[in-house]
């Protein structure tokens, strides 16, 4: 038996082929490169029956197709949203899958249910039935498990936590992403350093000076203390420290794990001030016993929650007859 994986993001495809004696083979990663609509489409295709040669290279047979999805997966309909990808409002991709692929079984779920289970699966969730995993990337949002079951909410949308609202009054530059994910994304890093930039018509560092102010040289010069820098990112931790405490003070998770492009490199640094600032604001019972993490799988998480959903799927589907 053989499981392909395959993680699609805004940008990029990740593959991978999974074989009993859990080993994961094969893995490759393309991207996009601006391919929209359809084009998206056809790459899956591509990946999945090159995966499927391969497996059968070694006398292996693909029974399922695990596929993790940027946005949200209707699974009434087997249509994808996903904002990101140009011409994915409702793209029909199980549809593409089965008449394609006749004899395989495809189990698609968004990313935030991924991530949780790729850290449940292979990563710092592992041996926990309650926990969260936060995504910060361009975007914001979290995979929730609770009594080891992904929540997915009513229109499977449930962990769209760039839309908490933490700050006061409203403003109308929310309504696009979220008041959280406004200043707490990657890209909202991005955004705030250029308005508190366009605030101090005297500010002469290395932002206006060629630097482009993005999360990543964001976060670089926070670590030498440069003024921008550090009012930016002391702005983020906050808004991250917040989203903690309501997390918490709601699910009452064992751990949080932190990943996301903005978390891949040095986010560990950030842990402790995270939860100094969450403690001021949650449940002070359930913020004494939570434990904060990075994850370590970094991108993988997102690929080895899809093999393990389509795993676990069709171990369910198999002990029901």
């Amino acid at each position: 038996m053989a499981i392909i994986g395959v993680d699609l993001g805004g940008t990029k495809i990740n593959s991978a082929l999974w074989s009993e004696g859990d080993q994961i083979t094969c893995h490759n990663k393309i991207y996009l490169s601006g391919a929209k609509g359809d084009e998206v489409g056809e790459l899956i295709l591509t990946r999945i029956q090159f995966l499927k040669t391969e497996a059968g290279k070694t006398g292996k047979t693909v029974t399922s197709v695990g596929i993790s999805v940027p946005g949200i997966y209707y699974a009434t309909t087997g249509n994808v949203w996903a904002p990101n990808i140009p011409g994915w409002d409702n793209y029909p991709l199980l549809e593409k899958l089965q008449r394609s692929f006749t004899a395989i079984d495809f189990y698609i779920t968004n990313d935030r249910a991924c991530y949780i289970l790729g850290e449940v699966w292979k990563g710092k969730a592992k041996g926990c039935k309650d926990a969260i995993f936060i995504a910060v990337g361009t975007g914001l949002a979290a995979g929730i498990m609770i009594n080891g079951e992904v929540l997915y909410g009513s229109d499977g949308v449930a962990g769209a936590i760039g839309w908490l609202a933490l700050n006061r009054p409203f403003e109308e530059k929310y309504v696009s992403c979220g008041c959280n994910e406004y200043y707490a994304s990657g890209e909202g890093i991005a955004r705030y350093a250029r308005e508190v930039i366009a605030a101090k018509p005297d500010y002469r560092g290395v932002f206006k000076s060629g630097k482009e102010p993005n999360s990543f040289n964001i976060i670089e010069e926070f670590d030498k203390g440069e003024e921008i820098a550090v009012e930016v990112m002391s702005n983020a931790i906050a808004y991250w420290g917040m989203s903690v405490a309501n997390l918490v003070s709601i699910f009452n998770p064992e751990k949080i794990i932190f990943g996301g492009g903005v978390f891949s490199d040095n986010g560990f640094g950030f842990l402790e001030a995270i939860y100094a600032e969450a403690l001021k604001w949650g449940q002070p019972i359930s913020m004494r016993q939570v434990q904060l993490a990075c994850s370590e799988i970094g991108d993988l998480a997102g690929l080895y929650g899809a093999i393990y959903h389509a795993l676990q799927t069709e171990k369910k589907r198999q002990s029901h007859g």
